[in-house]
């Protein structure tokens, strides 16, 4: 248990926007909205998955929809006690916790938030260890648990539980409503207990993203390596490629950001090309036409003089970036996990084959 508070939102916003793999939206709106909340109402308590009791309801909180549209539209501030009454009401008993769906800049402060607001506590846990664009791909669901009851509400006050039959109908459902809501809306789904936290959710994420954080914003204090090498190790991280943004081909389609952005080599990688396909989420990475990367490992664009992550609504016509690829949760590398979010399922003609292989012995490996 411990205490969370401005600089520590600070770096959790920081590292989560890393290992959303380009997705999870703006860090910046995300954070906003946190420490407003913090400033506001007071710190959050951070429990560990072990010191949630077995019988606990513990509800995880997330936005649902394109990143970019809740940057226009912003959260009218009531959503939290909406879905807290919803929840609480359809079982009978109030929410103890809540916790992130998903790290990113947006998913994994919004949970931090709705805490601080109703004065409960934050569980170092989420569904991903990363981000993923569809709401049933999440360990929970390899776990064979229900995504609904899932609650719904909009900045308005239009609401909605979802009882579906199964996770993927949740997610046809919330997002038809989603679209009809202006393409972004505050959602609790994925309702638990702590015995069932405990055996399927992926421990210890918002502190990883907090000491990922940390290591971005000192990553320059380092004597005795490259920042770029201090960097990678603190991060764990395989260098993909190092580029100037040469064009983004983007669009908004289904309550999704979907595109490529291409790159043209710099530094040791000049006269290389390089792209990354996305869906919210950076999906495949492709240098002069060889796939280095693929979903369910991380591929993460950073600036290549201060490490911020870029995430793909933030893509920008000559931006400098450095590529670099994260092992995914070991669970996604089950057969069930490449079913749920494995590069076909995503399109991309190919199996998946882990990103420690993928580079072993080429120039990419660091």
């Amino acid at each position: 248990m411990r205490k969370l508070g401005v600089q520590e939102i600070e770096d959790i916003a920081l590292g989560a926007a890393f290992l959303g793999a380009g997705g999870g939206g703006d860090p910046y709106v995300g954070k906003l909205v946190a420490l407003g909340a913090v400033k506001e109402c007071g710190e959050v308590t951070l429990l560990s998955p072990d010191e949630v009791p077995d019988d606990a309801l513990v509800v995880p909180v997330a936005m649902m929809g394109a990143p970019t549209v809740l940057a226009e539209k912003g959260i009218g501030g009531k959503e939290y006690q909406t879905l807290f009454k919803m929840v609480s009401q359809f079982f009978g008993k109030e929410i103890y916790a809540f916790m992130p769906i998903e790290a990113g800049g947006v998913n994994s402060m919004l949970p931090i938030a709705a805490s601080a607001r109703l004065g409960l506590p934050l569980v170092d846990a989420d569904g991903m260890g990363r981000a993923f664009p569809e709401l049933q791909m999440v360990t929970f669901t390899m776990g064979g648990m229900s995504a609904s009851p899932m609650a719904l509400t909009d900045e308005k006050g239009n609401s909605v539980i979802f009882e579906t039959i199964t996770n993927k109908w949740t997610e046809e459902l919330a997002r038809a409503v989603t679209m009809s809501c202006g393409g972004a809306v505050s959602v609790s789904l994925y309702p638990m207990t702590g015995a069932q936290l405990k055996e399927y959710a992926v421990r210890d994420i918002v502190t990883r993203s907090q000491r990922l954080g940390e290591a971005i914003r000192t990553v320059k204090n380092s004597t005795e390596q490259s920042p770029e090498e201090q960097f990678l190790e603190a991060a764990e991280g395989y260098r993909l490629f190092k580029g100037k943004i040469a064009d983004v081909l983007r669009e908004t389609r289904d309550g999704f950001n979907f595109g490529k952005v291409l790159l043209e080599g710099i530094g040791e990688c000049r006269g290389k090309n390089a792209c990354v396909e996305f869906q919210n989420e950076n999906l495949a990475a492709y240098v002069e036409g060889e796939i280095v990367a693929t979903t369910p490992d991380l591929i993460c664009l950073v600036d290549t003089e201060t490490f911020v992550p870029v995430t793909t609504d933030a893509l920008k016509y000559g931006k400098r970036v450095l590529a670099v690829g994260l092992k995914c949760f070991e669970k996604w590398r089950s057969k069930e996990g490449i079913e749920l979010v494995g590069p076909r399922y995503f399109g991309c003609d190919t199996d998946y084959i882990p990103l420690e292989e993928r580079c072993k012995g080429g120039i990419y490996h660091v």
